[in-house]
């Protein structure tokens, strides 16, 4: 008989990787293999407790038992059909996504960026068929030190270089303002203008928080000017901040919402534009669509996301232990924190440069057995699962103190 396979340690499968994965990332140096809840565990055994949460793809944890059992039941009953037909699972997400988010209509998707490609498709269609935009006029504003994905289209309006630089030519139509200036973006929309796209919170940032009053002044502006509201929350959404979406917390509706990564629950990638029946409702058969798009398999995960979130437990938890977060970085702040913002369980956390780089820091609370990742100079970024209890977040912050003050 052949003896079995040795398996690869964390080192060999790193090294295996560079060869033949182009490289787009630059991840930790951990191979996970198993994951539950908020640990995950790599090839050798070690655990770490997992502060970032998939980039919030995985808000409700790792394995969460209501969403695997869905997966497994869909498994053995339909995964694919396309939309060339329909399938018994899209209808019953539709409906209860759009109540869930105080919506009409659904438009699936799968991945993040395809969501925002859709919304700026369906923002330029209603520019045109609804507003009277002379054809291929169509404007979109924009704020600085956005994150919206990396598509060609998409990096067009980013401010970041390392996505942009060496992907042009660029599409036009996109107008750059400030974040969370409110005159700014007033002198930038004009007869011309389709949509407003903004996220609630700014992750990649470095989980910016805007003012109060500045998404209820978008909202207000819109409206005045006669354009669209279209709000990303990816990141942000589906109870990241303490509330199902993050407009909630000024009591705002957008005309669209762009939702992704925890919506697949971890399992399946899952996106969805969700909007007024107006605004949607100017897609025609031919114009848009996605093989995988509103697929039985995702349909049945990202219903099952939504009956955990229309529980209100997530968005409470997420509340409540952001409390204990603020709480504890409250208490680092001069003691290697120089600042940091927050809003429900997420944070960006700005670290004494002189104490190093937020890969470096990341790197020191990854031996430590805590998983958080850096986004621009020395801030890294918090977003454990809404899954986490607080001994397990007081226990993470008081690793990241220790790391700090090495």
């Amino acid at each position: 008989m052949t003896a079995p396979a040795r398996a690869r340690t964390s080192d060999e499968l790193i090294r295996a990787e560079q060869p033949v994965l182009a490289h787009n990332y630059h991840p930790l140096p951990v191979v996970v293999a198993h994951a539950e809840g908020a640990w995950v565990e790599d090839v050798e055994g070690r655990r770490y407790l997992d502060m970032l949460a998939g980039y919030s793809a995985l808000n409700f944890g790792h394995r969460h038992p209501a969403l695997i059992e869905a997966a497994h039941r869909q498994l053995d009953r339909l995964t694919l059909t396309s939309r060339a037909f329909h399938n018994d699972q899209l209808a019953g997400f539709a409906e209860r996504l759009a109540r869930l988010t105080g919506q009409d209509m659904v438009l699936p998707m799968n991945t993040g960026a395809e969501a925002v490609e859709s919304g700026i498709k369906v923002a330029r269609k209603w520019a045109y068929d609804v507003k009277g935009v002379p054809a291929d006029r169509a404007t979109i504003v924009v704020a600085a030190d956005n994150f919206h994905g990396r598509t060609t289209t998409i990096v067009s309006f980013s401010t970041d270089e390392t996505a942009r630089s060496g992907f042009g030519p660029f599409t036009p139509g996109f107008r750059i303002v400030p974040y969370n200036d409110l005159a700014a973006l007033e002198a930038a929309v004009d007869e011309t203008t389709a949509a407003v796209l903004i996220e609630p919170v700014q992750g990649e940032a470095g989980v910016i928080v805007p003012d109060d009053g500045y998404l209820a002044g978008v909202r207000e502006l819109t409206r005045r000017a006669g354009c669209l509201f279209v709000a990303d929350e990816i990141q942000s959404g589906l109870g990241r901040t303490g509330r199902t979406l993050a407009v909630e917390h000024e009591d705002v509706v957008p005309d669209l919402v762009l939702l992704g990564k925890a919506l697949g629950g971890g399992i399946v990638p899952v996106s969805a534009v969700v909007g007024r029946r107006e605004v949607l409702g100017v897609l025609h058969p031919g114009e848009h669509g996605s093989t995988f798009g509103g697929n039985p398999l995702a349909a049945a995960v990202g219903t099952a996301v939504v009956e955990l979130l229309e529980t209100g437990e997530f968005q409470r938890r997420a509340a409540e232990l952001g409390g204990v977060l603020r709480e504890g970085l409250t208490d680092l702040v001069g003691r290697g924190v120089v600042g940091f913002r927050s809003r429900g369980l997420w944070a960006g956390v700005d670290v004494d440069p002189a104490l190093g780089t937020g890969r470096e820091i990341s790197e020191r609370l990854m031996r430590e057995g805590v998983l958080a990742k850096d986004t621009h100079g020395s801030t890294i970024r918090l977003a454990p699962p809404l899954t986490i209890t607080e001994a397990e977040l007081r226990s993470a912050l008081a690793v990241l103190a220790g790391a700090l003050a090495v």
